[in-house]
């Protein structure tokens, strides 16, 4: 006789595995009595499952979607899958942006049994990504290990290159993971240094726990930190533009990760925008589609009035 909760989980297989179960079918299944099916229907209930029962001879238990989202039981091929899927909407933002998938797939993770984690590693060694215009790639491997050092409230050693090839080694209080649309990022109080920073999570090496808790005191808020690092990134040339737009509109128009905002009265937002040359910038700013004033520097408004007179020469009739 198995026991009441393995017993549960065994009903609950059930009745997800088909529409429909009468109780003498269950019973059988269960190798238990019909009062002991109608017990455990009534306790899952309970638990928040809803099942539906028609009466009769001929009617059963059917499970259907309910108000809230109750624990699932999956088998070692579905659990796997789950996994795959959601790692691969973690590092593709098929979900839109948001780090639903990497949590839902931090926590499967702590509870997969050994002999799926590893398959599930195994495929992340297969699997070859061609390279395209999505930036670096990351493994979903090292995406969990710095989610669950921002869940576990644990200092952390760091091995990190950097933007120009150094490879650094530090400590770190992890905080939180920010994701852009294109990158990963780590945002973590740098305890050498006493200061908050970013760190791309393609170019994070390796973790290691140094036994020390973390200490997040005053925290920044994680996604302002990151657009302002990549707004005021190293960049050569930087133009100041003032776009005739609310605020809000402004953000929308020129996101918070390509240039930093500033409020010019009720109806105009002026705009700080990082780019390789002043070419680079006038094409940025013509494929923004819409009245702008470019106040600095005077290389960026001449290489925009070129580019506006060649194009205006292509396209004149006569």
């Amino acid at each position: 006789m198995i026991g009441a909760s393995a017993r549960l989980l065994r009903l609950l297989s059930l009745l997800a595995a088909r529409p429909s179960w009468t109780c003498a079918e269950l019973a059988g299944r269960m190798e238990v009595t019909d009062r002991t099916v109608r017990r455990d229907i009534a306790r899952l209930r309970e638990l928040g499952y809803c099942v539906d029962s028609d009466a009769g001879p001929w009617g059963g238990y059917r499970l259907r979607a309910g108000s809230r989202m109750p624990p699932l039981i999956l088998d070692d091929e579905e659990a796997l899958a789950v996994a795959v899927g959601l790692r691969e909407a973690a590092l593709s933002d098929a979900l839109g942006g948001d780090q639903a998938a990497l949590s839902a797939l931090l926590k499967l993770r702590q509870v997969l049994p050994p002999r799926i984690a590893d398959r599930l590693g195994e495929w992340d060694d297969a699997f070859v990504r061609l390279p395209g215009s999505e930036g670096p790639r990351i493994r979903a491997g090292m995406l969990l290990e710095l989610a669950a050092a921002c869940r576990g409230g644990r200092r952390v050693r760091l091995s990190y290159t950097d933007g120009q090839g150094r490879a650094t080694v530090r400590d770190v209080d992890p905080y939180r993971l920010v994701h852009t649309g294109r990158r990963w990022y780590l945002v973590a109080l740098d305890v050498a240094r006493g200061q908050w920073r970013t760190f791309r999570a393609d170019r994070v090496d390796r973790l290691q726990p140094t036994g020390h808790p973390a200490e997040i005191t005053d925290p920044p808020d994680p996604a302002l930190l990151v657009s302002r690092n990549i707004a005021n990134g190293p960049y050569p040339l930087y133009a100041t533009v003032r776009l005739p737009l609310p605020a809000d509109e402004a953000l929308r128009l020129v996101p918070a990760t390509v240039g930093t905002h500033r409020p010019d009265g009720p109806d105009a937002t002026l705009v700080d925008i990082g780019g390789p040359d002043p070419d680079g910038l006038a094409r940025y700013l013509l494929g923004l589609a819409t009245p702008l004033r470019v106040l600095a520097p005077d290389s960026v408004r001449r290489a925009l009035l070129r580019r506006t007179r060649e194009l205006l020469t292509a396209h004149a009739d006569g």
